[in-house]
Formats: C-alpha cells, structure tokens, sequence
C-alpha cells in the first residue's frame, strides 16, 4: 500500500525518506561546486565550519521544513496555509512550490549534458571529449542539446509517474548505496595517482588565511535542499512513528559525505593532472565538462573511470530532479484537485518549455538575453540567489511567528521521539537562521550583479 488512512502517499519508513531526502540533497552542487570552495576558501578549516554550520543552521531548516509538512500533511502551499489565510503566508507558501518548479527544467538541462557525457565514455569517445573547445562547440548544438534534455526529461517523468513509493522512494533506494560505493572507488583510485596527495593535503589542511565566512555559509545553504519546498513535501509523506531528528541526522551526514568524497575524487586528480598548480580548478560546468574530461585522458584507466564517474553524476542527478518535481507535482495535486498523471504531464511540458529556452539558450537562443544572463543562468539566479533565501526567512517566520516553536515540538517529539538538539533548533529559527538567509540572499544577488566578489 502506498497511501496513508488520510489518503496521502508515503514513504515505506525511515529507509525511504532518509535516502530520498538524501537523494534530494545530494546533487551537482556537491560533485561540481562543493570541492572547488572547500579547497579555494581554507581547506580543513572551511569544512570545519561547514560541518559546524550543517549540524546548526541546515539541522534547524531541516527540522522545520519537514516538521511542517508532516504537521500538515501538505505540500508548501497548503502548508503555510493551514496556520491560517494571509496574503504573506499566500507568499510564503507559493515561492516555496514555485521554486522547483521553475529549477527542474535547466536542472534537467544539465541532466542531459550528463547523459551525454556517459554515452561517450561508455562508446569509446573519452578522447574526443577532453579535447578543447569540445563542451562549446557541443552546447552550442540545439539539436543535440535538445534532445539528450529530453531523455533526461523523460527519465525523469518516468520516475515521477510510478508514484511516491514506487517510484521516488524505489529509485533512491537503488541509486543512493550505489553513488555512494562509485565515490569511495573513484576517490580511492584519485588519491592514488601520483602527485595526487598533495591535492589531499590542499583540500584536507586548514588554510585560516584563504577562508571566507560569506562563502562557507552560502555553500552549506545550497548542499541540503532547504528553501525548496521539496523537504515540506517529503515530510507531508513521513510516517508518524518515524524519527524527524534521526531521519535529519541521517540526511546530513549522507549529504556531509559525499560532498566530502566528491572533494577527494576531483582535488587530487586535478592536482596530480596539473603537476599540483590550484588554479587549474574551476568550479561549474567548467570543471565537470571540460577540466575533468582532461584529466580522465591523462589517466591509464581514464575511460571507465570516466564512465564510472558520470554514471555517479547521473545518479545525483536523477536524485535531486525526480524530488524538485515530485514537490512541484505534489503542490497541483493538493491545490488544483488534480490527478498525480494530469498534474505530472502538466509539469512535464513546463519542464519541457522552459527547458527549451535553457537548452537553445547557448546555441540558437544565444542572442536572447534576461538582463545580460543566458536563460539558464538567469534561471539559476532567480530561484538561487533571490527566490530561495526569501522562502528560507518566510519558513522562520511561519513556525516562530505564527506556528509557534512548541507546536513543532509537540510534531518532532510524537510517539516519545527524540529532540535531542531541541535548545540549538529554539535558538537557530528565531534568531541566526533568518539572518544568514538574509545575509545570503544580499551577497548572492550583489555577487551575480557583480557588485561583490565572493
């Protein structure tokens, strides 16, 4: 069975939303972006306070989002809805739904870059791919570009179709153990390669005198897939005698760790390709589609590393997209009356009309821009920079100003469940986390408009 007495989809238990949440989290970010900041921005001190942050200011966001949801038994909307009609919590709940909405379509974008990525290495064509001007020359294709943004799609809808438990939670499940065991091989055949260590020794020890407090923040913000709404969704689908703290500390140290692996299986292998020179690393696309193919060609088993590591890439991938749609999908079912079929295939031709625009957005659409941003990077800072500190303060505000703090207490602590971090989760929602996402949403905007350099 897959619905709950009240009718919702659910989770099977523990297991299941703990990976799926994982799956949520873990995504490009970590692979692409986590191990560039971790080891520009101080190394062993900068994961310090990372971690720090995680089990502060990301296990409050956690702890509230999915508190809410399973509160409500709601998607965003109909959560900060149920505590009452206001036009601000009308706010607050749809920039928390609209949010994937308006993410999984570029997302998928890159899902498909993914896809053709591993279709090279697995037919031969690794060279090809470490070859310069390659990654330009291939999204400047519309063509090819469109289409692998729809296998991606498809697979993903696929997914979404199948249902909560047969589909997200069954899929997770077989993803997650297998992403996590292709991170330890690759990152232990990484250290091995020769100059590789000093790469270690670059992510790993602490350099106080390169760290940014402004970009460790942001970073650990952008890790667990808080402000999205998708953690109010996944909740709204926990079961009642399933540990919202136990489940949260699981999901921060699968997030924890992979990025920590991730950073393991790039630095050095950067380092061991460039003879140890730092600014051979790039973060973004630059480093996954270009830097990384390069050192794949420099390796004597660089092919099926190759094909090993996107095959880990596809899986956080797919992870994190069939969870911001299942968020999106969720919402038209709860606030339009619609079937799961009818409210995924409209999301579907969403995905598929702005995807477009991201996807010809570096090819024929180059010309068209939305203030001097390609579609997919306008897209990126919207919902990143602007969109998602706002729904992260409108969540403190909902649970300290309306909701009220003991009644998220009472929903953590039902069946004589454990709120061990009680005193931290108080502390966090009514004071430093509403501040760090004001902070962040200030210097991410000020950052993409170039006023800032972070």
């Amino acid at each position: 069975m897959e619905k709950q007495h009240s009718g919702r989809s659910s989770f099977s238990g523990k297991l299941g939303f703990v990976l799926s949440a994982a799956g949520a989290s873990v995504g490009l970010g970590n692979i692409w972006r986590f191990p560039y900041l971790a080891a520009k921005y101080g190394g062993g001190i900068f994961l310090l306070i990372y971690i720090l942050l995680a089990v502060t200011f990301g296990y409050t966001m956690i702890m509230a989002e999915t508190a809410l949801g399973r509160m409500t038994r709601k998607s965003p909307v109909g959560a900060f809805a149920a505590s009452g009609k206001g036009r601000w919590r009308a706010f607050g709940g749809w920039i928390n739904a609209v949010i994937p909405i308006l993410i999984v379509p570029y997302y998928s974008v890159i899902g498909g870059w993914v896809i053709k990525y591993l279709v090279g290495y697995i037919t031969g064509h690794g060279s090809e791919l470490a070859q310069d001007g390659y990654f330009s020359s291939f999204i400047a294709n519309g063509a090819s570009v469109e289409i692998v943004f729809l296998l991606f799609t498809l697979l993903t809808l696929g997914i979404i179709f199948a249902g909560v438990r047969n589909g997200v939670e069954r899929v997770s499940r077989m993803m997650m153990p297998v992403l996590v065991v292709l991170s330890v091989i690759i990152a232990a055949y990484s250290v091995t390669r020769p100059g590789a260590l000093e790469g270690v020794k670059y992510f790993l020890v602490p350099n106080p005198a390169n760290f940014s407090w402004m970009t460790v923040v942001t970073a650990m913000f952008y890790s667990l897939s808080i402000a999205m709404g998708i953690l109010v969704t996944f909740g709204s689908y926990m079961k009642k005698d399933v540990s919202i703290e136990g489940s949260t500390k699981n999901v921060e140290i699968f997030d924890t760790l992979i990025a920590m692996m991730a950073g393991l299986m790039i630095i050095p292998a950067v380092f061991s390709f460039s003879g140890g020179d730092p600014d051979t690393l790039q973060a973004g696309p630059a480093l996954m589609f270009i830097t990384i193919p390069k050192v794949f060609e420099s390796m004597e088993l660089g092919s099926l590393v190759g094909v090993l590591f996107f095959v880990l890439v596809l899986f956080a991938a797919v992870t994190s997209s069939i969870a911001l749609t299942e968020s999106a999908v969720s919402t038209f079912e709860d606030e339009l009356g619609w079937s799961r079929k009818k409210a995924a295939a409209v999301i579907g031709i969403i995905m598929v009309l702005l995807g477009s625009l991201s996807a010809l957005g570096y090819g024929p659409l180059s010309g068209v821009t939305v203030i001097g941003m390609q579609f997919l990077d306008f897209f990126d800072f919207l919902t990143n920079s602007v969109m998602m500190p706002i729904a992260a303060i409108a969540t403190c505000l909902l649970v300290t100003s309306v909701i009220g703090v003991e009644k998220i207490e009472e929903e953590v602590t039902q069946n004589g469940q454990p709120f061990r971090r009680k005193k931290v989760f108080n502390f966090m929602i009514r004071t430093l986390c509403p501040v760090f996402a004001a902070i962040i949403l200030v210097s991410s905007v000020a950052n993409a408009l170039g006023w800032i350099s972070m």
